[in-house]
């Protein structure tokens, strides 16, 4: 047991993923391959029957399933083995002309199909989560930082915004993915089908109905690339979420506080602190997924016709994946449920920067009436002004400086300053960056 599973780990994507799951996979492909050998006259009708009924009631023995694996070095020969030993008298007719890798890799992608459609209603609600949250917060203004240093005002809907429009490419990029990756695997020992005769095309299409698949032309026993698109995806969706992490987590340290969310974790020795456990694991999380994608793309460096060395690290490294991206996006959907802004501390952060990240505004504003390297020079020096202490603030300043009717301090305000960010929180629902027509 791994402790840290607790903030890394999500059961109800490991039940889909997981050893049980595999078994009852491998099982259900084994019992869909019968049946459809049956229906083209490959074994007998009453064989296929048999190995339906002795799969429907076998749950195997752990450990003997863990030490055929170590002596097969696949999973699926010591299921076969079970299985057959459930119908001896049709035993001939189970796993017949398939290799363990069909039957593994058919599994997997059975498994995937469900693990998928958790991740992708998770991914979609905290997508219309983060919509009404951007919508919600629209005109509540808020510093924007650029490179950790205060830029110029935005609004912490448009911060949403931006969080959010990854994510809905996210779900369009798993729509692609999706005809790519559901695809049987049934070609025989070396790919080639031999052992089907002229059964080998019916066959496949018959087992891919059976089981809601795709029927491939060529086997991809040792083509991996779909696998590794799948493995990209993942490391997509938790880096986007990783950025958000980073981002509470800045604006929650100490010293800003201005947007706060989840319930934060208690120091066992400073009991003033609420540490941003979740946000923080939504980093971590990030960064790993981000490591294993290189190493599961090792995967596709696949000798010849089958390479086990090849399968062990996408064995090892992609249900991870998996796991995490789960963990990640039941963690999103928590923060951003919980996210709430502080609006003292969000005022306390305008009123320590005096107005000058309105500079560029201050500059655009004077430009319009003189040539644009003497409004520079202009900000420039009410910035000096207000950093030596002979102006309180930029606006103060610029009063001495340039005066304009009505003052700069009633122009100089972040509702004036933001740009288009409050309508880009609200139209957070259009689609992710989708250019404009």
């Amino acid at each position: 047991m791994n402790l840290a599973d607790a903030i890394l780990g999500d059961p109800e994507t490991l039940a889909l993923i997981d050893g049980d799951a595999q078994i009852r996979a491998m099982l259900q492909v084994e019992v869909a391959l019968a049946t459809a050998q049956a229906r083209l006259g490959m074994i007998p009708d009453d064989a296929a029957r048999a190995i339906a009924a002795a799969a429907q009631g076998l749950i195997p023995d752990p450990d003997e399933m863990r030490k055929g694996t170590a002596s097969a070095g696949i999973a699926a020969q010591p299921v076969v083995n079970a299985l057959k030993s459930a119908c001896p008298d049709h035993a001939g007719h189970v796993h017949f002309g398939a290799t363990s890798q069909d039957i593994v890799d058919s599994a997997l992608v059975l498994a995937l199909r469900e693990a998928l459609t958790l991740l992708a209603a998770r991914l979609q609600a905290v997508t219309d989560t983060l919509d009404r949250r951007a919508d919600d917060f629209a005109d509540q203004a808020i510093p924007a930082r650029t490179r950790f240093q205060n830029a110029m005002p935005t609004t912490l809907g448009a911060k949403i915004a931006v969080w959010r429009a990854p994510l809905v490419r996210d779900s369009e990029r798993l729509e692609e993915l999706r005809p790519r990756l559901l695809v049987l695997s049934l070609h025989g020992a070396a790919g080639t089908s031999a052992a089907f005769g002229e059964n080998g095309p019916a066959l496949r299409k018959a087992l891919a109905d059976n089981l809601g698949l795709t029927a491939p032309d060529l086997p991809w026993h040792a083509t991996r690339d779909t696998m590794v698109e799948l493995g990209n995806w993942l490391a997509l969706v938790t880096g986007s979420l990783g950025k958000m992490g980073a981002d509470l987590i800045l604006m929650g340290q100490s010293g800003i506080g201005e947007v706060m969310a989840g319930a934060g974790g208690a120091s066992s020795t400073m009991p003033q602190k609420a540490n941003p456990v979740a946000a923080e694991a939504l980093v971590s999380i990030a960064r790993l997924n981000a490591g294993a994608i290189g190493t599961l793309h090792q995967a596709m460096i696949h000798a010849q016709e089958r390479d086990g060395s090849a399968l062990a690290i996408e064995w090892a490294v992609l249900p991870d994946m998996l796991v995490r991206t789960g963990a990640a996006l039941r963690l999103a959907q928590d923060l951003v449920e919980t996210l709430r802004p502080n609006a003292d501390l969000i005022e306390a952060s305008f009123a320590t920067d005096r107005g000058m990240m309105m500079a560029e505004a201050a500059g655009f504003a004077l430009a319009r009436e003189m040539p644009r390297k003497d409004a520079l020079a202009l900000v420039a020096r009410a910035l000096r002004a207000v950093a030596e202490g002979a102006a309180a603030t930029l606006p103060d300043a610029l009063d001495d400086i340039a005066p304009r009717d009505g003052g700069w301090s009633a122009f100089l305000t972040p509702d004036h300053t933001w740009g288009e960010a409050a309508a880009m929180a609200r139209s957070g629902a259009d689609k992710g960056n989708a250019p404009t027509t």
